[in-house]
């Protein structure tokens, strides 16, 4: 530690976002960055814990005392090959991540000010892609070949890690571009898609091929490799079985966010196709973080209004007791996306969607509900009350979060990592998936290929 009492000394500045009359006009990432002195004194806020509960926290168990320690003293290449040990995709993670690490920092309990841990992770990679030192490395090959279905951050992980242990490494992707959910889920105002064609290509100098446009049946997969790798996500979202629910204008949260994405990279649509929200009243059920996106879509669309509904309650601000340090605490977030104006409601169920003439959506019919104690124990209990009320809604965007996939019986050679295996989850804990697959697959391979000595 360089600094033992800079945590004394020095308060928690985070870079912060563009000014929202700024950043609402366009699809850029909102997030700022801090020059190169405030970034390093940031750093020097780690105490390097005795214990540290940051390490504990993160699914990848980066190390930030190490790396915090090496930004601080302007060490900037030893920072990047800390972080790299463990974490594949810092530019993922430093800009998607939810920052479980933070939330267990000691100063967090302490003083309500971690270490800016996610930010520091970031200004770390895109140092080291500015001065070269993310850089292609050839890997000695042990000429066995792994499929990867699927190239999202899970997927991407395994590659990445197969790759490097000398396997031949293909990733199949239905889509036509690689990416899965940070490619076509992700709003490029949260995560540039540079970011994502700027590691694929060191991936691919590497040697990992990649082929796109190519969906794989999971009942025949690809012949001619050693091993599989599945890591296709939760492609089926929640759906709202209610009356009305085949009116025009009623979309899952995907579509609309992924032919966003796609506008942004050059596609057009028919004005059939089109999801817009410019001129609309537009309703998002669901209050996590994909409806957080369609809401900042929505604006930058043009709406004339967003309203998000949850059908739970609204979480406690600033500390839960039922969540404690160094637990993720379960509070009410507010993203850059709802300080760019919207609505906000909770416990609110969806009884029926309203339709005009022409069978488009022109309302919502909703009612309040109220949470009791189970009296058997276990989850609450919805009640509803009674109170019923139609918000008006040009468009409706269902962001209710997604199914758990069930996979078919797979053969031993076959593993599954990621959303596929765990049902949604964050970016970091796929990336963990991923290269806990890899792990797996290689000693699976290479207790293969081990000869049995009598």
């Amino acid at each position: 530690m360089g600094n033992p009492k800079a945590f004394l000394t020095i308060s928690r500045q985070e870079a912060g976002y563009r000014p929202v009359h700024d950043r609402i006009n366009d699809f850029g990432e909102v997030e700022q960055t801090l020059n190169t002195s405030d970034r390093k004194l940031q750093a020097s806020r780690c105490m390097d814990c005795g214990v540290p509960f940051c390490h504990w926290a993160c699914p990848l168990g980066n190390r930030p005392p190490e790396f915090q320690d090496a930004l601080y003293k302007g060490k900037w290449e030893e920072a990047y090959e800390i972080l790299s040990q463990t974490n594949d995709f810092p530019e993922f993670t430093g800009r998607i991540c939810p920052a479980l690490c933070e939330k267990s920092c000691v100063l967090k309990l302490a003083i309500d000010a971690p270490v800016t841990i996610r930010e520091d992770e970031a200004a770390i990679i895109e140092a080291a892609f500015r001065e070269g030192y993310v850089k292609p490395k050839t890997y000695p090959r042990n000429g066995k070949k792994v499929a990867v279905v699927g190239s999202g951050p899970a997927g991407m992980a395994a590659a990445n890690q197969l790759n490097r242990m000398g396997y031949e490494v293909t990733v199949f992707e239905k889509d036509e571009s690689v990416g899965g959910l940070l490619r076509f889920g992700i709003p490029n105002f949260k995560l540039n898609k540079a970011i994502i064609d700027r590691r694929i290509e060191i991936m691919k100098a590497e040697g990992v091929i990649f082929k796109t446009n190519s969906p794989v049946d999971m009942e025949h997969l690809p012949e001619g490799f050693d091993a599989y790798c599945i890591c296709t996500g939760t492609p089926q979202a929640r759906d709202l079985d209610i009356p009305g629910r085949n009116l025009k204008g009623i979309h899952f949260a995907l579509e609309m966010l992924a032919q966003q994405n796609r506008i942004l990279a050059g596609q057009t649509f028919g004005k059939e196709e089109r999801i817009n929200a410019k001129g609309k009243h537009v309703v998002v059920i669901g209050g996590g973080d994909t409806g957080s996106d369609c809401i900042g879509t929505s604006n930058r669309q043009g709406a004339a209004n967003v309203t998000q509904i949850e059908i739970m309650p609204k979480p406690p601000v600033g500390h839960n007791p039922a969540t404690p340090w160094p637990q993720w605490p379960v509070i009410l977030k507010t993203s850059s996306s709802h300080e760019e104006g919207c609505t906000r409601r909770w416990c609110l169920t969806s009884n029926r969607f309203i339709g005009t003439k022409d069978g488009r959506v022109c309302g919502v019919e909703v009612e309040e509900v109220e949470w009791v104690p189970n009296p058997d124990g276990g989850r609450p209990v919805m009640r509803p009350t009674g109170k019923k009320e139609t918000l008006k809604a040009d468009l409706v965007l269902l962001a209710m979060g997604f199914l758990k996939p069930q996979q078919p019986a797979f053969a031993s050679n076959v593993f599954v990592a990621g959303d596929a295996a765990t049902g949604a989850s964050l970016v970091v804990r796929c990336i963990a998936g991923g290269r806990k697959a890899a792990q797996d697959i290689n000693a699976y391979l290479t207790k293969a290929l081990t000869p049995c000595v009598e």
